[in-house]
Order: C-alpha cells, then sequence, then structure tokens
C-alpha cells in the first residue's frame, strides 16, 4: 500500500496529540515553545535527507506516495514532525509523572567525548562511510551545543529514561520501516551494521533528531540555572 508510510506518521502523531490535553502534562500550553524548535531543527535534517536520498537512502514506491516535494515522499517530510512530537510530548510526561534528579557532569568530559565523536566522524568520512561520518559529526556537536546554551540536558535522570524509551520506540518503528522495507540503503556509506534490520547509524540519526529538539526546546523554556 503507498500510503503506509503516511498512515505510520498518523500513528506516531495520534497518541500524543490526543494526550496533550492531559490536566496534568497540558503539553499543549508547550506549543508556542515546540514550534519553532520543530522548525529551525526540521529545515537542516530537511536539507541533508533532499541531499542524500537517492544516495544514501531510497524511498520504496510501493509504499510511499507517488507525490513528492524535492524526491521526498510526504511520509518522509512529516517523519520530522510527528517523531519529534512523540518524543517531547514524551519528555514532558516523564517530568510530570517521575521525580528528576540532577547531577554533575563534568564539561570537560562532555567536551572531551563530543570532539572524539566528531573526530571519529571525521575519519569515517575520508574512508567514504558518508552517513556514518555525517551522523557521528551531528552527533558529537549536540553535546557541544548543550554546553554552549547551558541546557544541561545530559545532567539530569529523566533523559537517560527519556533515551531508554526513546531507543524502544525507534527499534519498533523503524524497525517496521527497514524491514518491510519502506527504507532501503546503500550499504557501502555506512559500516553496514545492523540491529536485526536497522543501521547501526539510524539509531544516532533518530537520536541526532530528537536531541536537538529537544536541547532547542528546553532552552527556549528557559527553566535552568546557570
Amino acid at each position: 500500500m503507498n500510503a503506509e508510510y503516511l498512515l505510520i506518521n498518523i500513528i506516531i502523531l495520534l497518541g500524543p496529540l490526543a494526550l496533550s490535553f492531559d490536566k496534568r502534562v497540558h503539553f499543549y500550553t508547550y506549543w508556542p515553545k515546540l514550534l519553532p524548535a520543530l522548525l529551525s531543527v526540521m529545515i537542516p535534517f530537511i536539507i541533508w535527507d533532499i541531499v542524500v536520498t537517492d544516495r544514501h537512502w531510497f524511498f520504496n514506491e510501493a509504499y510511499t506516495l507517488p507525490i513528492r516535494f524535492f524526491n521526498l515522499p510526504i511520509g518522509e517530510w512529516l517523519f520530522f514532525i510527528t517523531v519529534p512530537y512523540a518524543c517531547i510530548f514524551t519528555w514532558e510526561v516523564l517530568a510530570s509523572y517521575f521525580s528528576n534528579q540532577r547531577f554533575y557532569f563534568s564539561h570537560r568530559w562532555q567536551a572531551a567525548l563530543a570532539l572524539l565523536i566528531m573526530l571519529s566522524g571525521a575519519g569515517f568520512l575520508i574512508i567514504g562511510k558518508e552517513y556514518t561520518g555525517i551522523v557521528s559529526l551531528v552527533f558529537g556537536f549536540l553535546f557541544i551545543l548543550d554546553i554552549l546554551l547551558r541546557t544541561k540536558i545530559f545532567q539530569q535522570s529523566r533523559f537517560y529514561y527519556f533515551s531508554a524509551l526513546l531507543f524502544l520506540m525507534m527499534f519498533i518503528f523503524n524497525g517496521y520501516l527497514t524491514a518491510r522495507p519502506i527504507v532501503l540503503y546503500q550499504a557501502q556509506y555506512q559500516l553496514d551494521f545492523r540491529i536485526i534490520t536497522i543501521p547501526i547509524e539510524d539509531f544516532f540519526y533518530g537520536f541526532a533528531l530528537v536531541f536537538l529538539v529537544l536541547i532547542i526546546y528546553e532552552k527556549l523554556k528557559g527553566v535552568h540555572d546557570e
């Protein structure tokens, strides 16, 4: 069914959108902060997607609508809205229903980790593993941005619960996308190491997308101490 990718996006969004008006979470009140975060991250990720589609990955015409914008199916455009929305909703649910502890995490160690990841990314680019290299550079950048914006997401206990839930959600939905397969890959541009059918790079891509939205969203909320 060529509307399948579109339907997956609707399924992802349906529950979080319906529960956004829950009295305890009242997620709808955060929409003015979430919208600019979503849009500011969507733009560079869409550009990235446009540049590498039909090189790093392809969209199976059997499961995507024929209408495309800049060679991307409608489902792919919606992906950059539905997935971050559902994930940031989950972030706020954790804040509303569970305690959130802070712990010290040295910025020096965080910067060193970022540098290591980004140097690894540069190395992957040199040997032609473009998808691995780009996603490593972007993922490493997140640690630097968290320091610069002082959002301190890595110092919050809920971040690690959130990351575990995010991994589970990616395992389910991305697993479906790659097993069907709705998305196909050129193995030469990645390590070609997969968790069942999911390229390892896809997990870092998903984390990078969501964490970048989260960092900007938390900065816009302005709830963190200096």
